[in-house]
């Protein structure tokens, strides 16, 4: 057996900061020590002055497969994800048709069997008549269950409090929520129909505004509490919301939150340049908000960085306003802008790797990932921190062609990619090896 041997590499690890070797064995960690010799089997990689960190976890991002494969794909977002340093990810239900089902599920498992280069994980989503199906969820198997409350179209709209005391009563596994309000959003639009005003890209943090977002998201807190739910609040982009969660570390919480690299990026003083290309839900907002995410991220109000990943095409984001769909494509460069954070001393190495691979990890009971332990599955990404990154439209590795950060130089570069052993990035296009497993998890 080939193993693979990382020489001087400075490894970020449960807040430590050390330089040492690592080697991998098969899909595992096999030693990590201050010198470790050669041997003849060794594929020796010199990485002295690079960063080595175990592979972001990402729990929120949309593929489009099943049924939406013109904006992406599992084949196509998973080889950006790996070249973006994403090992792991978790998909959200709101293809076509919906994964509403444990047969549309088992689908998508069987599609990322075939085709994904990052380890997987599916959420079930929630409707207004599928509780049935959500108590069969297997809490080792399944990641959790996604919640739109309130701000949804079709069946995965979940509004009924009945409906929601219930799910939130009898879930076996995690409730993720999208949040929020349905009523608040139709009367800011409301505000804007009866003023005779077409509503442009500028306007969309005004309807879908800070007391839509506190509104739902108290709501779901409210209800995860009476319960006794475990519960993660997805996306928060408001100062307003983070009142609803405790500070301190992921362990042993019962109520977790999540801010997306989007948000911690753009403010509203970037629709003018780039329009419907930022256009999302939740809405990015102000910089006083995108502020104060970040120090959330300090204190441990918020726990976990993710994506939320969702491309569309760019003939897609070109139309008018209101008739433009929400979501943008990240994973390739979710975490060089968060390496970015830290050059500018907005977060540390440390905090980076907490908030994208251990308190997934934790959160989600993501069995041996997320660490550099020997033992673990070798889910790794190798860093040049003073490389240089320039990101386009024509450089990216999306299904959709284009990025919101094109023209921008990150300031680290992203060297080699492992998913369970195997390097499947090394600066050059990744490969199709089938070496992607479905993650397992321990609650």
């Amino acid at each position: 057996m080939r193993t693979t041997l990382i020489k001087n590499a400075t490894l970020f690890n449960e807040g430590a900061e050390y330089v040492a070797d690592l080697r991998i064995s098969g899909q595992r960690i096999e030693q990590i020590s201050r010198e470790i010799p050669a041997n003849a089997n060794d594929d020796v990689i010199e990485a002295g002055g690079c960063w080595l960190l175990p592979g972001m976890i990402d729990d929120q991002v949309h593929f489009r497969e099943p049924g939406m494969t013109h904006k992406g794909t599992i084949a196509s977002e998973s080889r950006a994800a790996v070249a973006g340093g994403i090992t792991s990810f978790m998909e959200m239900p709101n293809v076509t048709p919906s994964t509403t089902t444990l047969s549309a599920l088992a689908h998508k498992y069987a599609l990322a069997k075939q085709s994904s280069v990052a380890n997987y994980a599916f959420y079930l989503g929630a409707t207004e008549d599928n509780l049935e199906q959500i108590k069969r969820l297997d809490p080792s198997l399944h990641c959790g269950v996604k919640v739109f409350m309130g701000a949804s179209t079709g069946d995965l709209l979940v509004e009924a409090p009945q409906t929601l005391e219930s799910l939130f009563r009898e879930s076996p596994v995690l409730i993720v929520t999208h949040c929020e309000s349905g009523p608040v959003i139709k009367h800011n639009l409301d505000d804007y129909q009866r003023a005779g005003i077409i509503p442009e890209i500028t306007d969309h943090p005004i309807i879908r505004a800070h007391e839509a977002c506190y509104a739902s998201s108290s709501y779901a807190v409210g209800l995860a509490k009476r319960y006794g739910s475990q519960l993660h609040v997805l996306h928060i982009t408001t100062a307003q919301e983070l009142n609803l969660f405790e500070a301190g570390p992921v362990t042993g919480k019962s109520i977790t939150a999540e801010a997306c690299v989007h948000h911690l990026w753009f403010s509203d003083e970037d629709y003018p340049a780039l329009g419907n290309l930022i256009k999302c839900n939740p809405s990015i907002k102000t910089s006083r908000d995108r502020n104060a995410l970040i120090q959330a991220l300090h204190t441990g109000q918020i726990d976990i960085i993710a994506t939320d990943h969702a491309p569309h095409t760019w003939e897609e984001k070109n139309r008018s306003y209101m008739q433009a769909p929400a979501g943008l494509p990240l994973v390739e460069h979710a975490l060089l802008s968060l390496l970015d954070h830290v050059h500018q001393q907005r977060f540390t190495v440390a905090q980076v790797v907490e908030k994208t691979a251990h308190n997934p990890a934790l959160r989600y009971g993501v069995v041996e990932r997320g660490f550099l332990r020997e033992g673990y599955f070798a889910d790794l990404v190798l860093i040049n921190p003073e490389g240089r990154t320039k990101a386009s439209h024509a450089s990216c590795r999306y299904h959709c062609d284009w990025t919101p950060f094109d023209g921008y130089t990150f300031s680290s570069q992203i060297l080699s990619t492992w998913v369970n052993g195997t390097r499947v990035f090394d600066g050059h296009p990744p490969g199709s090896q089938p070496v992607a497993m479905a993650l397992n998890f321990s609650h």
